[in-house]
């Protein structure tokens, strides 16, 4: 029997990162312009990456650490 490996999410769109993190859309932008949220261009598509999605959170979770 063969059993297939499916990936997870590999990035999101500002949109569906907005929805899972149930932020809105301008607090993504300005973490981006910020340079504490990484992203990719696809032509005009933003997309931030699942490691990307990771390290933000961790980012998040030192600072409230240090705080």
């Amino acid at each position: 029997m063969s059993q297939e490996h499916s990936p997870g999410r590999l990035g999101y769109s500002v949109a569906r990162f907005a929805e899972a993190m149930d932020i809105g859309r301008s607090t993504i932008y300005e973490e981006i312009r910020a340079g504490r949220l990484k992203v990719l261009k696809i032509g005009a598509r933003t997309i931030i990456t699942d490691t990307a999605a990771k390290n933000y959170l961790k980012l998040l979770a030192a600072e409230q650490a240090a705080a």
